[in-house]
């Protein structure tokens, strides 16, 4: 598998992750207090279209695989666009995650958006059910870039 396959089955695990979580919170476990993500407050869109989303992760206690997966919104708050995935490291320490995407048709423009980015852990065993290690929403600002 490619990393690009790799990123979009992230993130299609990551929004089904947060589906668990809207139908059934208790199917989805929640990991440390401690464990976190942040995201940078500016995306910029290269001239070819590609959109890059950044920021910083934290988490501990990892049962399987993990991923950062995140959306971009702009304009219609319903409507959210995946921008690829990233596999994470879950050691305690603070780690760096870039997560790019094309931006074809060209659907985010300069100004502001929001953005949510989640750090998961599938379980390795059974079922691979996400653990949820930390989760962010953030208003941010696209530029050209």
């Amino acid at each position: 598998m490619s990393f690009r396959q790799a990123a979009g089955a992230a993130a299609s695990v990551a929004a089904g992750a947060a589906l668990l979580l809207l139908l059934a919170p208790s199917a989805v476990a929640l990991s440390a207090p401690s464990d976190e993500v942040t995201v940078d407050p500016t995306v910029k869109v290269a001239a070819d279209g590609t959109i890059t989303l950044s920021g910083t992760y934290r988490c501990t206690g990892a049962a399987g695989p993990v991923f950062v997966a995140s959306t971009v919104t702009q304009g219609d708050p319903w409507v959210s666009r995946p921008v690829g995935g990233s596999s994470a490291v879950c050691d305690g320490a603070e780690h760096r995650w870039s997560n790019s995407e094309r931006n074809a048709p060209h659907v985010l423009v300069p100004g502001p958006a929001q953005v949510e980015a989640t750090v998961f852990d599938l379980s390795a065993t059974g079922l691979p059910l996400p653990t949820i290690h930390a989760t962010r929403k953030q208003d941010i600002t696209v530029v050209r870039g």
